[in-house]
């Protein structure tokens, strides 16, 4: 018990510090920082001439990161498990945690990713981008499904542009895979102009073949893939209400909605005694009807005049 008081009140006094608006514009801006000492060591000259100033200012970064991380994992002790299953947690664990692993700080590659990477926990900090993010990760399955049926009407216009343009026009369609190239191009409906008149010179059908194509890619499979988009944003919009408002704590079975099983605001005590009571009154009564049917039938007639 005197465990389970201390991680209690050490989980409230870190809560009281990592829900303060304070602490979170702190760790925003040392997000934006860190994405700034990236930028700077882009350059070279300044790069050579202020290493030891950004090397400190990386050394910084990564101490409030870390302290950032404690503190939320202290605000976590009394109940450990909820750390763990919130994504944005293990995220930012892992960004942090990796940047201590010798394979990654002596690897200057994989410690710049790694230090890229920081600047997607400003998602946290920011909902409506957070809400971005999620959209996109359910928008996935939808995405390859719409991905599928563009690389299928990719190839038939492709086969169809590889039979009617090859001879004609064999730099755009001398072989399927130029013809899917160009097709893929022409999407964007950039260039598509030229191509039109280019297919005229061979054919006056061509105008159906391109005029098809762009209703279909350019239209209607946009379309489908914005719409794809927006349920998901819908969907990611309602995760995070739902995520704001918290678990609705549900009623026991066992108990009525005050409270006690025998109404609002009774302890089991008080209901127990009262159902007792009853209990006791329906025994008298049932008593008094069976003395009744024992009088005799004068005495009856005395007790229950007539009118």
């Amino acid at each position: 018990m005197p465990a389970r008081r201390g991680r209690v009140k050490l989980a409230a006094r870190c809560r009281l510090v990592t829900e303060a608006s304070a602490f979170g514009m702190a760790v925003f801006g040392t997000i934006l920082l860190n994405a700034a000492l990236m930028g700077v060591e882009t350059y070279s000259g300044l790069a050579r001439e202020y290493r030891q100033v950004l090397e400190a200012a990386e050394h910084v970064c990564l101490l409030v990161f870390t302290l950032e991380m404690l503190l939320r994992m202290g605000a976590h002790a009394d109940r450990p498990k909820a750390f763990f299953r919130d994504p944005w947690n293990l995220f930012d664990l892992a960004v942090v945690a990796a940047a201590f692993l010798p394979l990654v700080r002596e690897n200057a590659t994989l410690l710049r990713l790694l230090r890229l990477a920081r600047v997607l926990r400003s998602a946290r900090f920011l909902p409506h981008l957070r809400i971005l993010l999620i959209a996109v990760g359910r928008s996935l399955p939808g995405t390859a499904s719409f991905l599928f049926v563009g690389a299928l009407v990719l190839y038939v216009y492709a086969m169809v542009g590889w039979l009617c343009f090859a001879e004609s026009d064999p730099q755009h369609y001398g072989s399927v895979g130029r013809a899917m190239l160009t097709l893929f191009l022409l999407t964007t409906l950039d260039g598509l102009t030229d191509a039109v008149r280019a297919g005229l010179q061979i054919s006056r059908l061509s105008i159906l073949y391109y005029a098809s194509y762009a209703l279909l890619a350019s239209f209607v499979l946009v379309n489908v893939l914005i719409g794809v988009v927006l349920n998901s944003l819908d969907e990611a919009r309602e995760i995070e209400a739902e995520a704001d408002r918290g678990p609705d704590p549900a009623p026991s079975p066992a108990k009525g909605p005050g409270g006690g099983p025998g109404g609002p605001g009774l302890p089991d005590a008080e209901v127990r005694e009262r159902i007792a009571t009853a209990r006791r009154a329906l025994d008298e009564i049932e008593a008094g009807l069976a003395a009744g049917d024992r009088l005799p039938p004068r005495r009856l007639e005395a007790s229950h005049p007539g009118p």
